[in-house]
């Protein structure tokens, strides 16, 4: 038997991987302590509850911990054990154990016998209320649960705090788990299967805007074009989606402003740290720990060109999450606006330049995902063990993967036009390689063509020409092949690769 507090609308999609860990744990006949956590929204709660109710778990308690005071978390906690001991007995309002270790103690005790699993979710409202939580369950699993059959599953929502008191090295649970779950976004090629009214174009629209987070898609009407589903959902005053990005925020920091000063420097285009400290007037050493904080929180990257080293001082930075991308590029400068109900000029700005956004930022994204995942799928020449970009003062190049073992390089382009692409795209290509291939080693070349509207017929002529006007020259590299895909190749390929 187990509990369940919520019922959900929208069918369950993916996660096979996080489902396969699961059962792997639970078919176990040891303890077990599995840490699951991942960012607002993601669908932590929906996998942990959909677990349950399609896998064969006689023996199951499954509670949520609400943000109250410390002495009503542990009652409700008690509570909830003993509802689970004695289904059909009848629980004083006001029973509760004399502590959290008696607490732990009976959970002991109910794994005595059949493997029990006990789910605790939102376990960072516990730590936020009793700090010392973490260490007290760190003494009962050391000297009573780690001997029982019991299988643990520790979830939260509050990244800063999870990391502090179970994930870092310091941390009282630090060792203890058996796996850790980092329930990440949805990836692209889930969304034909959440949102089949829309067209390939339309779905990447929709990742650009809201990512892959499951309670943001959640909120899409399908009946409905995307502008009025963009007009509904991000245009509107007082909704979830424009408190978002404060409360994500503050998971991790208690003052948020200067990080949204950066967040606010970088979506204007200020890449660089020298860019970002001259456009919000913060000091250097603040701009570098406030990028580390965003970095380690998985809001921001710092990018830096794919053949060069680590220590390269080209570096840039990037606003990894999809939503606050779009929300500091269209929407926060018009935060007033939209509080007055005024949603025209925002509407406005969004239809004017999205088409360069999505091209200039998810586009390039997932034709490196694409890139990535080709060479292992046989349709690409080389296997890349690195795809990123390349730039310098005298070329960028959207789409590189590199394997310096084997020294083959994939050099790409990404045109996200809705008009078929010609061959100038691919000579473009050809003139940015004695940029891009390092200058040690032989090197095998693979052009790679990304067009949204696909390719006119010229342009398969320019890519055999491409393989042999490379040859010969002195050079130190020479082209292997030259591949052209369009939208509809590539969303079917990342759909069939997404689990």
């Amino acid at each position: 038997m187990f509990y369940m507090y919520n019922n959900f609308m929208h069918p369950f999609i993916g996660r096979t991987s996080e489902i396969q860990t699961l059962n792997t744990y639970q078919q176990r006949h040891e303890s077990a302590l599995l840490i699951v956590y991942g960012r607002r929204r993601v669908g932590k709660t929906r996998l942990l509850t959909h677990w349950l109710q399609t896998t064969p778990i006689p023996h199951a308690l499954y509670w949520v911990a609400q943000p109250d005071s410390a002495t009503a978390q542990l009652r409700q906690f008690s509570q909830a054990l003993y509802r689970f001991e004695q289904p059909e007995g009848t629980v004083l309002t006001d029973f509760s154990y004399q502590s959290w270790e008696q607490a732990f103690e009976q959970v002991a005790r109910l794994a005595e016998g059949e493997r029990f699993t006990l789910i605790i979710d939102e376990f960072t409202y516990l730590l936020a209320r009793t700090p010392e939580l973490a260490g007290l369950l760190q003494n009962t699993w050391d000297h009573h649960l780690k001997q029982k059959n019991i299988m643990l599953i520790l979830s939260g929502s509050h990244l800063g705090m999870m990391q502090k008191q179970i994930l870092d090295y310091q941390a009282p649970l630090y060792g203890r788990a058996s796996a850790q779950l980092h329930v990440q976004p949805l990836p692209f090629g889930i969304s034909r299967l959440y949102f089949p009214n829309y067209d390939a174009a339309e779905r990447v629209a929709i990742y650009a805007m809201f990512g892959g987070i499951p309670a943001y898609w959640e909120r899409l009407d399908q009946t409905v074009t995307l502008s009025e589903n963009i007009r509904q959902q991000l245009l509107t005053a007082n909704n979830l989606m424009q408190a978002e990005p404060r409360l994500l925020l503050q998971d991790f920091v208690r003052e948020p402003d200067n990080y949204i000063a950066l967040f606010n420097a970088i979506a204007n285009g200020y890449r660089t740290q020298k860019e970002i400290k001259t456009f919000t007037g913060l000091a250097q050493g603040h701009v570098s720990s406030y990028l580390n904080v965003l970095e380690g929180a998985g809001f921001i990257e710092r990018r830096i060109p794919v053949t060069a080293g680590l220590q390269s001082r080209q570096s840039r930075y990037h606003i990894s999450d999809p939503y606050l991308r779009f929300y500091y590029r269209f929407l926060a400068s018009r935060q007033t606006q939209l509080a007055l109900g005024i949603q025209e000029p925002a509407l406005a700005e969004i239809k004017r330049h999205l088409l360069d956004f999505i091209g200039t930022h998810t586009w390039e994204e997932l034709c490196r995902e694409w890139v990535l995942r080709a060479g292992a799928a046989g349709k690409l020449p080389f296997l890349a063990d690195q795809v990123g970009s390349y730039w310098d003062k005298t070329a960028q190049v959207d789409v590189v993967g590199i394997n310096r073992m084997e020294k083959t390089l994939i050099m790409g382009e990404c045109k996200w036009s809705p008009k078929p692409m010609d061959g100038t795209v691919l000579d473009t290509l050809r003139r940015k390689t004695e940029a891009v291939v390092p200058r040690q080693g032989n090197w095998q070349i693979a052009y790679v063509g990304m067009a949204r509207g696909g390719w006119v017929k010229n342009a398969t002529t320019v890519a055999s020409r491409l393989i042999t006007d490379a040859e010969g020259n002195g050079r130190n590299w020479r082209v292997s092949q030259t591949v052209l895909v369009d939208l509809v190749e590539i969303d079917q390929d990342l759909a069939n690769w997404s689990g």
